[in-house]
């Protein structure tokens, strides 16, 4: 931890300001350097900030302010400065080049981030919930990830891994009394906090795909036959001309993607290439990339041209159901303003999975809009105030795992110390979600995904 790490905290651009952070054990001293102020930073008290200028061989760069932190009462636990200069590219990178000079580093992705883990300023899991009020895309995910950076999760994984050690050690401690046939704690008693928390393990793994949502979107692939009114509806939802729309098949050669809001959820929409027979190299490849975008998908919406008929698309959509049978599929008549009203009149009702609408004219458009928003909040609902990541799955799925072979153990009479070995596999494994117990590779690994200056 030698190394003093410096780096823009802020978004690279044009902007009101610009933060550029410097974290060690020299950061007071390197800040000072190249600050003019009232007073020195060796002077500053913690969780103060400074006006002045920023100078580099008596050049004036810029006027800033200056918050101080001392260790260890900082996000990093060392020494931190954070620097708020003009906003802009070449003021930012020219003060980060003056802190270098001064003997600071680059930092790198995560790193300051992962200074505070090391130093137990935050656990795993706080960690993890940062980078996902970062990249949260939706104000429900962000404000779950807010909550868990509080530490609750932490605290109830941590309750439940000290309830397991105690029982291991109880259960080990039973074997230097076996001649005594002393019994320190009542089996059904272990067996029914071990099957607690199997099923708290098992029920937060299976909330995986609900985190997933809440963290990247509700991913929604709009597909059909070529001039089915695809695009048309992937602008009227976006309420802006977006994909190119054209009387000619085959327009939309690859995926079109963007982002809309539906009550605090973020809705991932995709226009995708008619789905024909085609020699049309180019066309083939779109259409590759549609199962790509379907296989993804949470739900996949059917456009059909009801003015050619009410079941042209009912082979396209009856296939799409059998080979995305984890995607829920609904079936949109479209061009309904193509169809005389007596025409409309006698066709068969709709069905529970299907809407009549006009893409062109609006028609049935909050109706849809309104199962959007019911599909996506019904995706959602497993989530228990956590949001699991694939890493917490995993983890969560091993030590459910292991109490399950603890319980079989035990119904099975076997001895202590192979009960107890379930039990303490599981404990290490709880503490790897908390990062109680970690390995290099592991937070290599996550701290990757995080933006430099984080």
């Amino acid at each position: 931890m030698a190394r003093t790490i410096t780096a823009l905290a802020t978004p690279p651009g044009v902007g009101g300001i610009a933060v550029i952070r410097i974290s060690g054990d020299d950061a007071i001293s390197i800040a000072d350097s190249c600050f003019s102020g009232k007073i020195s930073f060796f002077e500053a008290k913690s969780h103060t900030i400074h006006y002045g200028t920023l100078q580099f061989n008596d050049r004036i760069i810029d006027t800033v302010t200056a918050a101080v932190f001392l260790s260890p009462n900082s996000y990093t636990g060392e020494d931190v400065v954070e620097i708020s200069c003009h906003g802009g590219m070449v003021v930012a990178s020219e003060i980060i080049e003056i802190l270098i000079a001064n003997g600071a580093v680059q930092a790198e992705a995560g790193e300051f981030t992962k200074r505070a883990f090391l130093n137990g300023k935050l656990d795993l899991i706080q960690v993890e919930a940062v980078a996902d009020i970062i990249h949260s895309l939706s104000i429900p995910g962000c404000l779950t990830a807010a909550r868990q950076l509080t530490g609750e999760f932490t605290a109830r994984l941590k309750g439940l891994r000290e309830k397991l050690l105690d029982i291991a050690s109880l259960l080990e401690l039973e074997l230097d009394f076996s001649e005594e046939d002393i019994e320190f704690i009542n089996r059904e008693n272990i067996k029914s906090l071990i099957k607690e928390t199997r099923d708290y393990c098992n029920d937060l793994a299976d909330s995986f795909k609900s985190a997933e949502i809440l963290r990247s979107g509700f991913f929604v692939a709009i597909a059909g036959y070529p001039n089915s009114g695809k695009s048309t509806l992937f602008n009227t939802l976006l309420q802006r001309k977006r994909a190119i729309v054209s009387e000619i098949p085959g327009t939309t050669r690859d995926y079109l993607e963007e982002m809309i809001y539906i009550n605090g959820i973020a809705i991932r929409l995709t226009d995708t290439a008619g789905l024909r027979p085609t020699e049309n190299i180019i066309e083939i490849e779109g259409i590759k990339l549609v199962e790509t975008v379907l296989e993804h998908s949470d739900l996949i919406l059917i456009i059909n041209d009801i003015s050619i008929s009410p079941g042209h698309s009912d082979k396209l959509f009856n296939s799409i159901k059998t080979k995305y049978p984890n995607s829920k599929v609904y079936l949109l008549q479209n061009k309904i303003d193509n169809v005389d009203s007596d025409k409309l009149d006698t066709m068969p009702p709709e069905t529970v999975n299907e809407i009549r609408i006009s893409a062109k004219k609006g028609i049935g458009i909050d109706t849809l809009k309104e199962v959007l928003e019911k599909k996506a909040s019904q995706s959602i609902d497993r989530t228990k105030d956590i949001l699991v990541n694939q890493r917490h799955a995993l983890l969560l799925r091993q030590s459910a795992s292991d109490l399950s072979d603890a319980l079989t153990a035990i119904e099975s009479k076997l001895e202590n110390e192979i009960i107890a070995i379930d039990i303490r596999s599981t404990a290490k494994t709880l503490g790897e979600i908390t990062g109680d117990t970690w390995d290099e590779d592991v937070l290599n690994n996550i701290f990757s995904r995080f933006c430099i200056g984080k």
